[in-house]
């Protein structure tokens, strides 16, 4: 969303090469649009208020995050004025700031990001061919702390990788299988011999005594 008023011209140029994004990149996000003088199709929440990008990215799942914001100028809206009030906030979102300028307006607008450290983390160009819309990428940079945060990834995977890899642990030895006890032998049962009977006395006769 320009701040700056354009001629009908240029206003129905830029509003096109938001519409031809729009189409081109809702196979991967969801895409809302502040075309002409609206804004309140997509707002976004900057560091010192509510910013409004031509175009906002957010994600296609539930979760609808922000996945980025586009701004599209014309030639003439390419100045300082413009970048100071627009591309210095989107530059200072933790999402990545993509510029879409004409081919000729690429270097200044290279020049007004560096003077005013408006992070841009895509600059493209635009050029039309009768109906048809030609984009080109003209530089990239990572997001600020991206790059950081990448090589830290980075550094803590290899040393993930470079460490040895945990020994097994040794099975335990099984348990000795104890022995079975052997089974103790009935005690013998002895046979007890019967009482003795007592002799019988034999009534007889006394024995005749000798003379």
């Amino acid at each position: 969303m320009s701040i700056y008023v354009r001629p009908v011209r240029e206003q129905i140029e830029h509003d096109r090469v938001i519409r031809y994004l729009q189409i081109k990149l809702k196979r991967k996000y969801d895409v809302a649009m502040n075309v002409g003088a609206e804004q309140t199709a997509a707002t976004v929440k900057g560091p010192n208020g509510p910013v409004y990008p031509d175009l906002v990215l957010t994600t296609t799942d539930r979760s609808h995050k922000l996945a980025g914001v586009i701004e599209v100028e014309t030639g003439e809206s390419v100045h300082h004025l413009e970048a100071m009030a627009q591309w210095a906030p989107f530059g200072r979102l933790k999402v990545p700031f993509h510029l879409y300028v004409p081919v000729a307006s690429a270097d200044i607008a290279k020049r007004l990001a560096t003077d005013l450290g408006a992070h841009v983390t895509e600059l493209w160009t635009y050029h039309s061919i009768g109906d048809q819309i030609r984009l080109a990428l003209v530089q990239k940079s990572p997001i600020p702390g991206e790059a950081r945060r990448k090589a830290d990834r980075e550094r803590a995977a290899e040393k993930r990788a470079a460490r040895p890899a945990p020994r097994a642990a040794k099975p335990k030895p099984a348990a000795a299988k104890a022995k079975p006890r052997a089974a103790k032998p009935a005690p013998r049962k002895i046979a007890r011999k019967p009482a003795s009977k007592p002799a019988k006395k034999t009534a007889g006769k006394p024995a005749a005594r000798r003379k």
